[in-house]
């Protein structure tokens, strides 16, 4: 075992007579031996440089490379390569973690300019220094809402959000004793009247609605943040951040908390992450918001810097007070969308938006042309994400096209009782006519 210990053996002889033992193995005396590893690690050769990497291509060829027509909340968009060469620049991005701002100014510099990012696409008053992921930024919205209502712990989730979302929420809920019940849809829409009638009922804490919700519908919530403060509960938004550039922000909604994962902002999909979450919300409930808030300040010299304002890492907090355990995150995925949206500037990510719905809306007329395939919710507003019902048996249909390149669409009958026949598609900046048109081609020639 020593010679995977970069100590020597002085240095091991000293630890252990501090601690009064004779052998390293001694520390392990409470492990029965049935379940000890008994042999040599099982590792092998050193092999040059040359090798390695030959060996790491052979393995990532083995990786089927598809045009991707599928979202449910990850997305393929345009990521500029400018952004890995700046992501590795030392001025931004240090070993360091930024409790002594000294000597991470540049972590707290693009910290802070990520949060004013956030703020500006949700129209919140403030955001922490970025989250784990979508699901976990949403459950602490949550979490947030229920602490703010003190006394209450029932939330309401619309039956139009992302159901692998719901059932995160329902795993973290269960554990903090909260209740959560579902808010009936009506015709891929939230029903305003359920919620209505559930609010009523009292004892809810906080609601939680989609822009652009599971379906890729764009849903009009006139009135809903009027009846959720009426019942003096929260307005919870989850929303995808890049389509903000041309929908109504949260706030504009009346929204008190905005959260979702930041992953169509630029960041590659990568086989599922890693990906960042955001959680931002109104100034009245900035001292609820868990994780860690940078602000802008002067050094003794009159110069401007930036400081952790806001704090919530465990040396800091009374654990049994603490309305989260999250305390930090790596951040540099908060570093890349921060790259992202300076090089894309508004007009960068209006158009962005503007060719994913042109994408998208031409995919769904050709694939409704073919007659194999009809609106699940017709007349319905969308951006690049919809839902259409087919006469294709959906799992046949999804194997033909990834067969020849094409990871189309999301089985919504994986997830929704009564939807086996649907399928959701998705098209971003990204996707060309001449891609839209192959797909359609194979798909009016498959023989299934």
């Amino acid at each position: 075992m020593n010679k995977y210990i970069p100590h020597t053996p002085d240095d091991i002889r000293q630890m252990l007579d501090k601690i009064g033992v004779n052998s390293i193995d001694d520390l392990f005396a409470d492990i029965p031996e049935s379940v000890r590893l008994q042999k040599e690690y099982d590792l092998p050769e050193a092999i040059s440089e040359e090798e390695i990497r030959a060996y790491f291509k052979a393995l990532g060829e083995q990786n089927q490379q598809q045009v991707i027509f599928a979202g449910g909340g990850a997305y393929d968009h345009y990521t500029p390569s400018a952004i890995d060469a700046l992501l590795s620049r030392s001025e931004f991005l240090t070993a360091y973690t930024p409790y002594q701002p000294e000597i991470s100014q540049g972590t707290l510099q693009y910290i802070f300019e990520y949060q004013s990012h956030i703020c500006e696409l949700t129209g919140m008053d403030c955001t922490n220094a970025s989250m784990y992921d979508g699901a976990t930024a949403t459950v602490e919205a949550i979490f947030m809402a229920v602490a703010q209502a003190k006394k209450k712990n029932r939330v309401l989730v619309s039956a139009t959000i992302n159901p692998t979302l719901v059932s995160i929420i329902n795993t973290y809920a269960k554990y903090k004793g909260i209740n959560v019940d579902i808010i009936p849809e009506v015709n891929g829409h939230t029903d305003r009247i359920a919620m209505q009638t559930m609010l009523a009922e009292g004892d809810v804490a906080g609601v939680l609605v989609g822009s652009p919700n599971h379906y890729g519908i764009i849903e009009d919530y006139t009135g809903f943040a009027d009846d959720i403060h009426a019942a003096k509960a929260l307005m919870i938004m989850h929303c995808d951040p890049s389509s903000l550039a041309v929908l109504k922000t949260p706030a504009a909604w009346g929204a008190d908390i905005a959260c979702g994962d930041g992953q169509s902002l630029g960041i590659p999909l990568s086989f599922g992450g890693p990906y960042v979450g955001f959680l931002a919300c109104k100034k009245e409930l900035v001292r609820k918001l868990p994780g860690r808030i940078v602000g802008a300040t002067k050094d003794v010299d009159g110069k401007r810097a930036f400081v952790l304002t806001l704090q919530a890492r465990e040396q800091h907090i009374r654990r049994e007070k603490a309305n989260s355990n999250i305390c930090s995150n790596q951040s540099l995925m908060a570093l890349h969308i921060t790259i992202y949206l300076a090089l894309m500037g508004k007009q960068g990510l209006r158009e962005v938006n503007e060719q994913s719905y042109g994408a998208a809306h031409y995919l769904h007329d050709e694939l409704v042309k073919t007659e194999l395939f009809t609106p699940a919710y017709p007349n319905t507003p969308f951006l690049k994400e919809f839902a259409l019902r087919t006469t294709l048996p959906v799992k046949a249909l999804q194997s033909h096209l990834a067969k020849h390149g094409f990871m189309a669409g999301i089985a919504l009958g994986d997830y929704r009782e009564g939807m086996d026949d649907c399928i959701l598609f998705c098209a971003t900046e990204k996707r060309t006519k001449q891609q839209i048109d192959e797909l359609v081609k194979l798909i009016k020639e498959a023989k299934l």
